[in-house]
């Protein structure tokens, strides 16, 4: 099957995504409503088990987050297995409830002949996702494949109706100002839903999103260069771009900081002393990797986890060279003048053991029975 040009699909998405939008912003006119924080994680949920399926623990396990939905995208692996191996999660714990919303297969303008091709002249990507993983890109398919057997089990729950652009914009609009975007993988999504919708990002909370690692040339030598790799913003660089360059009313970056906070063996120990279908699942699917996508929608959770930040304008390298897909900050006084480079909140420590003690005990939570699926 032969995949439409990105100007098509944003026509097609358009045309579906007017009704919704229209019937949404009469609600613009009323008042925020005190309540809990109301909290979308975009991500491109890697699975069984691993930082991506993990990060929806303190969302979902902390009583002062309210989760409006998933929302998947391809990265890690391609959506439609990403989608279902959450699914499968989501019912294994008990929250079918959850609205899981499917979204952008492919990147915006990246391919995975032109990043065969970037590979060739200026060395070799260390993870890529869907399209190779810590392997090989020769053969990887252009399109994506169908969803493989899941050794978790194939889920029974099913994704809703609305893609994911359109369900991100309908949920701003009802809760204006109200809503927290977390974005855990590439920002392709969130990029569909800006082109859609100019208002999409001002009528957000804010966005927190994990990418933007800096000043890691030295670490891809040093230590693990697969750990150093900005794979949420390499994946699709037009993406960010164009989502951070949105006009957001607040901007956290999750990035380099993530790195130094690992799901050790001990640590696993430590969370499957109790034994519930959570904890069980968690310790049967087990990757000893940094814990990148908790942390964020832990601080999006509780934002006072955060010990230190510092203020930057950022943006993303565009031109077709080694640095394609790389951020880069600058001081405001230094920041390029073109339109649309922001400043953003770059998160440079956070206490570290009031995260991992609030993690696991929320990885221990007694689960509640399962709620119907929505379909």
């Amino acid at each position: 099957m032969s995949r439409p040009s990105f100007p098509a699909m944003l026509k097609a998405l358009a045309l579906v995504a007017g009704t919704a939008l229209c019937a949404a912003l009469p609600v613009l006119a009323h008042a925020a409503i005190p309540g809990p924080e109301l909290v979308i994680e975009d991500n491109d949920f890697l699975g069984p088990g691993g930082s991506d399926q993990q990060s929806i623990i303190p969302l979902l396990f902390n009583p002062h987050v309210r989760v409006l939905g998933f929302s998947v995208v391809s990265g890690d692996d391609w959506e439609n297995a990403e989608s279902a191996h959450l699914r499968r999660f989501l019912e294994i714990i008990g929250r079918t409830d959850i609205p899981v919303a499917d979204g952008a297969v492919y990147p915006l303008v990246n391919t995975v002949a032109a990043l065969r091709e970037h590979e060739h002249q200026f060395g070799t990507m260390p993870w890529k996702g869907a399209w190779g993983g810590l392997g090989s890109i020769e053969h990887i398919p252009d399109e994506q494949p169908a969803v493989p057997p899941l050794k978790e089990g194939m889920p029974h729950m099913r994704p809703i109706a609305q893609n994911a652009a359109q369900f991100l914009i309908e949920q701003v609009h009802a809760h204006p100002h109200q809503v927290t975007i977390v974005a855990a993988g590439p920002l392709t999504n969130l990029a569909l839903a800006i082109r859609l919708d100019p208002t999409f990002a001002a009528t957000a909370k804010q966005l927190i999103f994990m990418g933007g690692m800096l000043d890691t040339s030295m670490m891809s030598v040093t230590g693990n260069a697969d750990f150093a790799s900005d794979f949420n913003m390499i994946f699709d660089p037009e993406a960010a771009h164009i989502a951070l360059t949105a006009p957001w009313a607040s901007v956290t970056v999750v990035g380099s900081v993530s790195n130094d906070l690992m799901m050790t063996r001990d640590y696993l120990a430590q969370i499957t002393r109790k034994v519930t279908p959570m904890t069980q699942y968690l310790g049967k699917y087990y990757e000893p990797l940094p814990m990148w996508d908790e942390l964020t929608t832990a601080i999006a959770a509780d934002p006072s986890l955060v010990t230190s930040s510092v203020d930057a304008f950022m943006d993303i390298d565009l031109t077709h060279g080694p640095n394609y897909g790389h951020a880069y900050v600058w001081p405001e006084q230094l920041a390029p003048k073109k339109q649309g480079v922001r400043r953003v909140h770059v998160v440079r420590s956070v206490d570290a053991a009031r995260f991992r003690a609030t993690f696991a005990q929320e990885a221990q939570t007694d689960l509640p029975a399962a709620a119907p699926a929505r379909h």
